[in-house]
């Protein structure tokens, strides 16, 4: 018996609704908060661990819970949520700081290094002023941005790709080519102010 026309038409209403939903949550990127257990000593987490704030002094390494998973010898922390597969876009508010690291590091890095510092990590770093791409301690310049207050990051996991993205324009202002060889997880490093991070976005149109 055939279907009479206006309960058709809702239904084919709800199916394009659902394919929506569906496509959008495949556009939809990790979702992630940071992780406290990772934080060096002198990293303070807020906003519910979405937001990391460095302190001159720091906690006092004897008030900070013991864990193999802390970094030890610098002011990194990494999320709480790991990568092996798919295309990924976060962005990260820039609060006061001017000196910072973000990009994403291997899960399994040695705690008493660096992110930008060995191979195991990609980052975009920003000091004095200047932009720069850093892998294994070598450092490249980035021309075309300043200090704006947002950026974003595009992880392109399959295309072994970590873009810096200018958040104002949508769109891509340097890639680095990686080489992933297990799950990464994305990772901050910080001297001064605050970093707040906003994760589970769609990837933008035209990325």
């Amino acid at each position: 018996m055939a279907l009479p026309f206006a309960r058709l038409l809702c239904l084919c209403r709800r199916g394009a609704e659902r394919l929506g939903l569906a496509a959008a949550e495949a556009r939809r990127g990790i979702s992630f908060k940071l992780e406290e257990k990772t934080a060096h000593s002198s990293l303070a987490l807020f906003k519910g661990d979405t937001g990391v704030k460095y302190g001159i002094v720091g906690l006092e390494p004897t008030k900070v819970a013991l864990n193999v998973e802390r970094f030890r010898e610098w002011a990194v922390v990494l999320a709480d949520k790991a990568v092996t597969s798919g295309r990924h876009y976060w962005e990260v508010t820039v609060k006061r700081s001017h000196q910072f690291r973000i990009g994403v590091a291997d899960v399994d890095m040695s705690r008493d290094s660096c992110i930008g510092v060995d191979e195991r990590s990609w980052v975009f770093a920003y000091a004095q002023r200047k932009w720069h791409t850093m892998l294994a301690n070598e450092k490249a310049p980035i021309e075309g941005i300043g200090q704006p207050e947002k950026v974003g990051l595009l992880l392109e996991y399959e295309a072994q790709k970590l873009s810096l993205v200018d958040v104002s324009g949508v769109a891509v202002v340097h890639t680095i080519q990686t080489d992933f060889r297990g799950p990464v997880v994305p990772a901050f490093a910080l001297w001064d102010g605050e970093l707040l991070t906003h994760s589970g976005l769609e990837v933008p149109e035209g990325l």
